[in-house]
């Protein structure tokens, strides 16, 4: 996969589960969110959650995605059973919050015998067919992830779409909005659009013009029309008037205006939504984060989500990848080596440099030394043995995905990537940090960051500029990069 790949198949999980705890303080509460007012990551809700924790909607993502991570077929009997008794060790030892139906149909697979695929397929059937109301939303919220296992194979990613939402929801619907969910989620890793009609084909013959009429319903709709949203299509009709109603704001760095801004104002509108707010925010990021990227993801979002199974942002990074390159970790070893190096470059620690306009942050390389860091901005990829950043608390350790490139490509987000790493900075700073900001060898990546960083401190430009070229003397000082860090607007990018 290439960069930008890999960040989109980075950003679903990611991107779901910033929605999920997005809309968990909001959960059933009328109304529960102002026109004006943002949702904020402050916990409570149903569980009742810390602030940026998921609820069960990424949790069951999870459960999927610690099979899918490993590169086999979601499809197949192994997996199946693999992902069912993950479902019933989570209900019996880790949730925090279960849907009704998914509750009974896992409630009664654990007190039969057999395969636990079958069980639950079967208890999945037996309340379908005794309920007439069992086309809920417990499948379609978790299957985004599922949507990264066949990247290049839209019918495999079909097919195992609707086998795993088969485990507990045994209404054709259920399975029905899975299979469009996940290609649409296949379709803006691999091809950067939205288009939730793209896998109406993949649907049987007679149901294929009943749901091109709801997805018509609801494009460019006010998503508020959707609820109550504990219905399947409801809820899919929501999360896609959410995104296709939000405008996609225009590039004028300068004014703080980025396209990716999309993902954030969706989810905020995702949550205005109402009723299953965590839900529809949940399914909403999921496509989100396969559209814009990992790197889309605010750093004071990544740096508060958690939850279930005590993971945070860089697992959720990690799920995403090895489940799109099948299981495979990239030459040097990541997401998952213990260390990440390159030949290309000289890892002899090297004296970090105070940043010339605040000497409470330290410019420097991976190997940065004599510094009397606290937190740590990294902007090159790590090793699972080198995060968090040696004595920093995991907490207090920002990953920002930064390519060093000119290859506008490589950088899809560049200029909001910049200036989110810049109020990284200056939040960190605000409480107190005394902040690293390093790449690999600080000759592009950390040069530009502390340009960056200069300017939400009010530094002109041309001053920022000459200032950073003589206190990081490896810095190249040319590229887009350093162009797009002397763009950065001050005061900081508000969010």
């Amino acid at each position: 996969m290439d960069s930008t790949t890999s960040d989109r198949s980075a950003g679903v999980l990611l991107g779901q589960a910033c929605g999920d705890a997005l809309g968990v303080p909001y959960e059933f509460r009328a109304p529960p969110l102002g026109d004006d007012e943002l949702a904020e990551m402050k916990g409570g809700g149903l569980g009742p959650y810390e602030p940026g924790e998921w609820s069960d909607d990424t949790q069951m993502a999870l459960c999927i995605a610690r099979v899918a991570a490993r590169g086999v077929d979601l499809a197949s009997d192994e997996a199946l059973d693999e992902i069912a008794e993950a479902f019933l060790d989570w209900a019996a030892h880790g949730a925090s919050d279960i849907g009704n139906q998914t509750r009974a149909v896992l409630s009664a697979a654990s007190r039969s015998e057999g395969p636990a695929g079958k069980r639950l397929r079967d208890a999945a059937a037996a309340y379908a067919s005794r309920s007439p109301r069992s086309a809920g939303n417990g499948a379609l919220m978790r299957t985004s992830v599922v949507g990264l296992t066949s990247l290049d194979d839209r019918e495999a990613t079909a097919k195992a779409a609707r086998a795993v939402a088969q485990l507990t929801h045994g209404d054709p619907l259920a399975a029905e909005s899975c299979v469009l969910w996940s290609e649409a989620v296949r379709v803006a890793v691999t091809e950067g659009g939205f288009e939730l009609s793209a896998g109406l084909d993949l649907l049987a013959d007679d149901r294929r013009d009943q749901w091109r009429d709801w997805i018509e319903q609801a494009t460019g709709a006010d998503p508020r029309r959707f609820t109550p949203n504990g219905y399947t299509v409801t809820a899919l009709q929501a999360a896609w008037a959410a995104i296709t109603s939000t405008p996609e704001p225009e590039l004028d760095p300068a004014a703080g205006s980025y396209p990716c801004l999309h993902l954030q104002h969706t989810l905020h509108n995702a949550v205005r939504v109402g009723d299953d707010t965590d839900t529809v925010a949940a399914i909403a990021g999921g496509l989100l984060g396969a559209r814009w990227g990992s790197s889309a993801v605010p750093w004071h979002w990544r740096r508060a989500v958690h939850g279930w199974p005590g993971m945070a942002v860089r697992q959720l990074v990690s799920h995403g990848i090895l489940t799109a390159s099948r299981g495979v970790s990239g030459p040097n070893g990541w997401p998952m080596g213990e260390r990440v190096e390159s030949s290309l470059y000289d890892y002899t620690p090297h004296p970090a440099v105070r940043h010339p306009h605040d000497e409470g942050v330290w410019l420097g390389t991976v190997a940065a030394s004599e510094n009397d860091s606290n937190a740590v901005i990294s902007m090159c990829r790590l090793g699972v043995g080198q995060v968090p950043a040696t004595g920093v608390d995991v907490h207090d350790h920002v990953e920002a995905w930064l390519i060093d490139s000119d290859d506008v490509g490589k950088n899809p987000n560049l200029d909001f990537v910049l200036a989110d790493i810049a109020a990284a900075t200056s939040g960190l700073r605000a409480e107190g940090r005394r902040v690293l900001v390093h790449c690999v060898a600080a000759e592009q990546r950390t040069p530009s960051a502390g340009l960056a960083y200069a300017r939400v401190l009010g530094v002109p430009a041309d001053e920022a500029d000459e200032a950073i070229r003589q206190a990081v003397p490896s810095a190249r000082g040319h590229g887009r990069l350093w162009d797009a860090a002397r763009q950065v607007p001050e005061p900081p990018l508000a969010h």
